[in-house]
């Protein structure tokens, strides 16, 4: 049986070739999805947990508000305790540590590094002068509070020197520095794609917290000393608040963190392979019927020869499993290299480096899935091959396509299809947690029922489009028709795996414009102001100095948005955002449905619309407030307007900065709003940034780099997933490509016929082009359509959450995926309609070429 079934491999090689590429396709995604998640999982994990091997313990405050960014809570450790660590048995070296916001500019202003992670720091040198946590490659430490040391990679970007001046912005504001040195560092201090700055002691301590306090000490062990013991005798002496830890315990919790947002992108990964496998799957199957079909009379022979169906169906199985087998195997191959490809061309800018990670799991799932899929999608049509009696073998007759779609076929389709779609309308049209699921559930269905029923559903969109193919053609656009609809369900298979990749790609358009306008309008309708200032990158925090140097730029509008938080108003959880009740009218665009915003300078608050409703508030009321301090008071409502729950401008409450300063002397300043004289301009933004200061830590964004910056992310990752689900395109065009060289297989005796009545080759392969457009056509249709509904009631149940949401056809989109389809298609029956093997008049003998 096994030399039977490698016989019938290589009789129907190039038959299969393109099933082999389809099941390899799908296999390079899987194990190029496998790869590339365990390489970056493995980056991240060595990336975080690098340098905690030279920390024996950790020592740290226990209170968690103990930070760089709130000065009002515990001062951290002292100096006294760093000397008292220092002298405990088994101790090298005791190293205070303290860290906290540093940017650093390029020569032209600009900000390095990427991510939020900016950093500076203290170096800490020991009795030999020398910090462990550091290795110079040039110069030294910093000696002086004028001086500073770069990490090498921050250096080379921006070009600096040893002796360089490099401006520096940090929460006290921006200063110029000489750079004495240049240093290596590893993961605890210097997370990917940061950059890291060190001060001396005293000015690292002065910028980031309190003179002579640390934020944590990092404990360095004497050789032969075990860190478990030494934790047990450092514990001993710690004053009480202070906790400890192994530096082996911190770089388990470190990899933890460090490692879930590669997992999650391995996750999304996969779920893209396993529609690619799934598109796969029609491809395969549709193959191996029309080989059954093919190798009718071959089967039955090997039957009235006296092999068991057993044995026939085993040959078959074993062909599935080569055909298979090869495919696993380049399918890995190609995984790794693809694998390669994203890690050196698509990789985060702040993804840390690693090789390559083939692990045995990757090995093995990849050629389970590649083998187990042909053989999975090629039993249905074993199981009809089995129901051939041995007496076909006598017949000279072509085996006869099916004409039309059972009727349990056509009742259980349109049975999934209706409700798929109630379920998906349901879910979008009530709210609630479990929409979504109910929403996806019942894309599924729908789904499910479209592919049951598309061979039913291709007689009526080729008898819509059989105007359309005789006025391109009388003749071969009539042909075309009648051959599409002569097998339907090899049509609906074939044109099924093109309508799974555009429900996708349609739906995503849909979710991505909608998202996308929403997110313009949110960011940018409210915004009546020139400039808005905030930190460029997270861990920035400014202070009323930024306010107060902007307000004396001449002309210049200003007010800033005071976020003071812990409050509750009647009860309520409330944040109170405040403001210049002088200016906000200018900056900012509120939609005032009762009450005025001119009460906001009698001291009184505007509330959003749906926060008063949510709460029951309505103008004029007064409300109790108490904050978590214990502090008590009253405020009225004023006004109430509209706005949107997610907005990323327009506050919730808005309170003048008065009221806010009575409650909370060191309110959180988000942003600060700047109207200039003259408007926008070059010249404008020059006085704002030389106003702060030249600060790199400090973004002056107009209406275009809000815009940009808020909805520029969701672009990037539509076109990520794009790309991702061009490969279940690709193999859909492969299927349409399989599809119509079997069809001309099938009809050698009827083309040669035509052929003989004297059409030529061009209007052969004008046949059988047109065959391919309505194949695309059909499923470029029913993918648009799927993919719009389920993209409007995905949409739907943003809608109760976020004001404002609204479907968006792309119609461009839309129409670039149907062009997209139409033109895989057409490309897919260039070489089945052009090749020279096309049959010619001597096809006419009913002569079988099959093998047997």
């Amino acid at each position: 049986m096994l030399r039977t079934a490698l016989r019938n491999v290589f009789a129907h090689k190039a038959r299969l070739l393109m099933t082999v590429f389809a099941v390899m396709l799908g296999v390079t995604f899987v194990s190029g999805s496998l790869v590339y998640g365990d390489s970056l999982h493995r980056a991240a994990a060595a990336r975080a947990t690098d340098g905690y091997e030279r920390i024996a313990v950790s020592v740290f405050p226990k209170d968690s508000r103990d930070s760089p960014n709130q000065p009002g809570g515990p001062a951290g450790i002292d100096a006294g305790t760093v000397n008292t660590l220092a002298k405990v048995p088994g101790v090298a070296v005791a190293a205070g540590r303290v860290t906290g916001f540093a940017a650093v500019a390029d020569r032209e202003g600009r900000l390095l590094g990427h991510g939020s992670s900016h950093k500076g720091g203290n170096f800490a040198p020991g009795t030999a002068g020398t910090d462990p946590a550091y290795r110079f490659t040039q110069g030294s430490g910093p000696t002086g509070e004028d001086t500073i040391a770069l990490d090498e990679t921050t250096a080379a970007k921006g070009g600096f020197r040893v002796g360089d001046t490099v401006r520096v912005g940090t929460n006290q504001g921006a200063s110029s520095y000489t750079l004495r040195g240049i240093f290596r560092t590893d993961g605890t201090t210097l997370p990917a794609g940061g950059s890291l700055t060190l001060f001396d002691d005293a000015t690292a301590q002065r910028l980031f917290l309190q003179p002579g306090r640390y934020q944590n000490v990092d404990v360095t062990a004497a050789p032969g000393a075990d860190a478990q013991q030494l934790l047990g005798r450092i514990e001993s002496v710690l004053p009480e608040g202070t906790g400890a830890a192994t530096g082996a315990q911190l770089a388990r919790i470190q990899e933890n963190l460090a490692t879930n947002d590669s997992d999650t992108m391995s996750q999304i990964l996969l779920g893209f392979a396993a529609v690619a496998l799934f598109v796969a799957t029609f491809l395969i199957s549709n193959t191996f019927t029309m080989l059954v079909a093919r190798r009718t009379r071959e089967l039955a022979l090997m039957r009235a020869v006296g092999a068991s169906r057993k044995q026939v169906r085993r040959i078959l199985l074993t062909e599935s499993l080569l055909v298979g087998a090869v495919a696993s195997a380049a399918g890995l191959a190609a995984g790794t290299g693809a694998a390669a490809l994203l890690q050196t061309l698509f990789a985060p800018a702040d993804a840390p480096a690693g090789p390559l990670v083939l692990t045995p799991g990757t090995v093995i799932t990849s050629l389970l899935v590649g083998t187990a899929l042909p053989m999975v999608a090629a039993w249905l049509p074993i199981r009809r091959a089995m129901a051939v009696p041995p007496v076909a073998a006598l017949s000279a007759a072509e085996p006869a396509a099916p004409a039309r779609t059972g009727s349990l076929r056509t009742g259980l389709g349109a049975a999934l299809l209706v409700t798929g779609i109630a379920a998906a309308g349901y879910g979008a049209l009530t709210s609630g947690r479990d929409s979504r699921t109910v929403i996806g559930l019942g894309a599924a269905l729908t789904l499910t029922g479209t592919i049951v029923l598309i061979p039913l559903l291709a007689r009526p969109f080729v008898a819509l489009v059989r105007p359309l193919l005789t006025r391109l053609h009388p003749v071969y656009g009539g042909l075309a028709a009648r051959n599409t609809v002569r097998d339907p369900r090899r049509t609906g298979a074939t044109a099924a795996a093109l309508a799974i990749a555009l429900t996708l790609a349609s739906g995503l358009s849909v979710l991505g414009a909608s998202a996308a306008q929403y997110l313009d309008r949110a960011t940018t309708h409210d915004f009546t102001a020139d400039y808005l200032v905030k930190p460029a990158e997270g861990g920035m925090r400014m202070t009323p100095d930024t306010e107060a140097a902007l307000r004396k730029v001449p002309g210049a509008a200003v007010s800033p948005l005071h976020q003071s938080t812990e409050y509750r108003l009647a009860g309520t959880p409330s944040v109170l955002t405040g403001v210049d009740p002088a200016t906000i009218g200018r900056l900012l665009r509120y939609d005032v449905v009762e009450g005025s915003l001119d009460r906001l300078a009698q001291g009184q608050i505007a509330v959003a619309e749906f926060k008063a409703r949510a709460a029951g508030w309505r103008v004029g009321q007064t409300l109790p407030l108490q904050r978590q301090d214990g502090e008590r008071g009253s405020v009225t409502i004023g006004a109430v307007y509209r706005a949107d729950e997610q907005s990323n401008l327009l506050p919730s409450i808005t309170a003048p900065d008065s009221l806010v300063a009575r409650y909370d002397s060191t309110p959180h300043t988000a942003a600060i709003l700047v109207g200039m004289p003259g408007g926008p301009g070059r010249t404008a933004r020059g006085d704002v940034t030389r106003a702060l200061g030249d600060n790199p830590a400090l973004a002056v964004l107009d209406q275009a780099g809000i815009r940009a910056q808020d909805s520029g992310s969701i672009g990037d990752q539509l076109n990520v997933f794009y790309a991702l689900l061009s490969m279940a395109l690709a193999i859909a065009a492969l299927g349409i490509a399989n599809t119509l060289a079997m069809s001309v297989l099938e009809r050698r005796k009827e083309i040669g016929t035509l052929r003989a009545l004297g059409v030529d080759r061009a209007g052969v392969s004008r046949m059988i082009r047109l065959e391919a457009l309505v194949l695309g056509g059909l499923g470029a249709a029913l993918g648009t359509v799927l993919g719009v509904f389920l993209g409007w009631a995905l949409g739907r149940t943003l809608q109760e959450s976020v004001a404002g949401y609204a479907l968006v056809l792309p119609w461009g989109r839309l129409a670039l995926g149907v062009l997209v389809a139409m033109a895989g298609a057409l490309a897919a029956s260039t070489r089945r309609a052009s090749g020279p093997r096309t049959a010619g008049p001597s096809a006419t003998s009913s002569t079988s070429s099959t093998p047997c």
